[in-house]
C-alpha cells in the first residue's frame, strides 16, 4: 500500500461536498491503491453538518481512508496538503451582479491562498471548483506567491461532461464515443465548446452530425444555460453532477490522456498561440503525459466562428479580472 496523500477540501458540508467527500476515498479519483488523508475546512455554522458527514464516511469503512480531520482555519486544513479541492464560497444572492459576487468571493480566496502558500506540501495542486471558479483561481493564485503557476486551475470538466453527453445523445452513440471535446474560456455562459474538433468514434462530429446550426444553436445554448436550468428546476445548483466533474478531473490529471486525445482545464494564461491575454485563468485543452506532466494541446487550429466565440469569453474574464485589480495588487 502507498503512502496516504493528503487531500485538503473546502465548504465540505454542502452539496457538492456530501456528492464528492466520499467519492474521494473510494479508490475512484486516485487509484484502488491509495490511501487519502482529507483534511476538511468549513465556516463555524456548518461545521456539526460536516461533523456529521464524517461520521458516515467511518461508518463507510473505507480502507483507502487514513484520517479526516474538520476545522475552521485554513492554515490547518491545507497543512501539509498534496491537493486542494477547493469547493466552498459565497453563493449568488437574489438581485447580486456577477461582479458583485466576485467581490464578495474574494476575501475568501485571498485567505486561502495565502494558507496554501505557507502551509501546504511542496508538491500542492489546486482545483477550484467554486464559482466564479476561473476568477476565484487567480486571486487565490496572485495570494499564493511561492506556489508554482502551474499547479493552480479551474473546473470546467463539468462543461465538458454536458458537452459530451448532449452530443452523444444527438448521435444516438455512447458518450465513450465522443472524444477531444475541448471547452474554451471562461466556466460561464459564454464558455465555448469546441464541436469543430471534437470526434465521435474517430471522425469528426460535424461529419456524423451534420446540422452545423443544430451546433450553433440549440447544442451551444444547451451547454452554456444548462446550470441556469438545473436551478429552475430543482430550485438548487448542480451538485452531484459537479462532484463527479471533480472526480472525473482528478482522474484525468492522474492518468496519461490517450494519444492524441484532450480533456479540458482553466489553467493560467501565459504566452500561449491563441491570442489569449496573459493573466486569466482560462479554459484549454489540456493533455497530460506519460511523465504526469499536465500541458495545454498548442496544435489545435481554430476558425474564425471559434476565434469570436474565444473572444466573447474572453472579454468576459477581462471583466472580472478587472472588478477585482485592486485586490490582485494588493496580493502581487
Amino acid at each position: 500500500m502507498k503512502a496516504p496523500i493528503r487531500v485538503a477540501v473546502t465548504g465540505g458540508a454542502g452539496q457538492i461536498g456530501y456528492s464528492l467527500l466520499y467519492r474521494l476515498v473510494n479508490g475512484e479519483a486516485f487509484g484502488p491503491d491509495q490511501p487519502v488523508i482529507l483534511q476538511l475546512l468549513e465556516v463555524p455554522q456548518a461545521l456539526d453538518a460536516l461533523r456529521g458527514t464524517v461520521m458516515e464516511m467511518e461508518d463507510c469503512a473505507y480502507p483507502l481512508l487514513a484520517g479526516v480531520s474538520v476545522s475552521e482555519d485554513p492554515t490547518v486544513a491545507f497543512k501539509d496538503a498534496n491537493w486542494a479541492v477547493l469547493v466552498g464560497g459565497k453563493p449568488r444572492g437574489k438581485g447580486m451582479e456577477r461582479a458583485d459576487v466576485i467581490r464578495d468571493n474574494a476575501p475568501i480566496f485571498v485567505a486561502q491562498g495565502r494558507a496554501i502558500n505557507d502551509k501546504a506540501a511542496s508538491n500542492i495542486r489546486v482545483l477550484v471548483v467554486a464559482n466564479p471558479c476561473n476568477t476565484n483561481a487567480l486571486i487565490a493564485h496572485k495570494s499564493a506567491p511561492d506556489v508554482p503557476a502551474d499547479r493552480w486551475m479551474a473546473m470546467t470538466r463539468l462543461d465538458e461532461n454536458r458537452a459530451r453527453f448532449q452530443l452523444a445523445q444527438k448521435a444516438g452513440v455512447p458518450v465513450t464515443a465522443v472524444t477531444h471535446l475541448a471547452v474554451w474560456g471562461n466556466h460561464s455562459p459564454t464558455m465555448y465548446p469546441d464541436f469543430e474538433h471534437t470526434q465521435i468514434n474517430g471522425k469528426p462530429a460535424l461529419s456524423v452530425v451534420t446540422d452545423r446550426a443544430w451546433f450553433e444553436g440549440d447544442f451551444l445554448k444547451t451547454i452554456q444555460q444548462r446550470g441556469k436550468a438545473v436551478i429552475d428546476l430543482r430550485g438548487k445548483s448542480s451538485a452531484a453532477s459537479a462532484a463527479n466533474a471533480v472526480i472525473n478531473h482528478l482522474q484525468a490529471m492522474n492518468t496519461p490522456t490517450p494519444a492524441g486525445d484532450w480533456f479540458s482545464a482553466a489553467i493560467l494564461s501565459d504566452g500561449n498561440p491563441y491570442g489569449v491575454p496573459e493573466q486569466l485563468i482560462y479554459s484549454f485543452p489540456m493533455r497530460v503525459l506519460s511523465d504526469g506532466r499536465c500541458v495545454r494541446v498548442d496544435g489545435v487550429e481554430l476558425s474564425d466562428y471559434a476565434r469570436s466565440r474565444l473572444l466573447i469569453t474572453t472579454n468576459e474574464l477581462i471583466e472580472e479580472r478587472d472588478a477585482v485589480t485592486d485586490l490582485l495588487k494588493q496580493t502581487s
